[in-house]
């Protein structure tokens, strides 16, 4: 624990050639963005049987990956809230 602000403001150096973002100053992961695009591709990806359908497969490669997209978007969602916890 910090006993004073100067402490506080010590942060671990980055190395810019290690990690090229730390040069203009953002360093991190976009997990909202993510999250947004894959509820996204899979609220697409069925909306892409609309039409004429020559097979089934073209239902199981709009449907399945839709369905595991979800699945990994609730996972991942249920696991952050329950990091704490670990």
């Amino acid at each position: 624990m910090a006993s004073n602000s100067r402490e506080l403001a010590q942060r671990p150096a980055v190395d810019p050639l290690d990690e090229p973002s730390a040069e203009w100053g953002w360093h991190g992961s976009f997990p909202n963005g993510t999250r947004i695009a894959a509820i996204a591709v899979a609220i697409i990806l069925p909306l892409l049987l609309i039409g004429h359908h020559v097979s089934v497969t073209e239902i199981l490669w709009m449907c399945i990956p839709s369905v595991i997209i979800i699945i990994a978007v609730i996972a991942g969602t249920v696991r952050k809230r329950h990091a704490w916890r670990r």
